[in-house]
């Protein structure tokens, strides 16, 4: 289950993930941003989520789009830990009933502030 790390213990990992990303993936693909750094959500996708009746956690899954750059999307999670989805049938508004968020700033290219996890 999800826990607390320390600052230090962060920036370890995401300095050895930024060293590597390049590495673990085939040559074909490097130096074309496939992986991503960071994402940024904003307060109200994650708010939105966490209103869907029945939410207790949230999940992230990660897609990718036709540029092949992989991508957060973001899903609410009932207390079963089934994914909390629109019915299969459904005719939904995005906007007036969200289930699943990819509304991120992606770095690269929208990159945040320097901070210790990210420099």
């Amino acid at each position: 289950m999800s826990k607390p790390i320390s600052l230090q213990q962060g920036i370890k990992m995401t300095s050895f993930y930024r060293i590597q990303k390049e590495q673990i993936i085939a040559q074909a693909f490097q130096g074309k941003k496939i992986l991503a750094t960071c994402e940024t959500f904003s307060r109200k996708s994650i708010e939105d989520l966490l209103a869907k009746s029945g939410c207790e956690k949230l999940r992230i899954y990660y897609g990718m789009d036709d540029g092949f750059k992989v991508h957060a999307i973001l899903v609410a999670v009932n207390d079963a830990d089934q994914d909390i989805l629109p019915p299969a049938d459904s005719v939904i508004s995005l906007e007036a009933d969200p289930y699943l968020w990819n509304d991120s700033r992606r770095c690269p290219d929208d990159c945040p502030p320097s901070s210790s996890l990210n420099s």
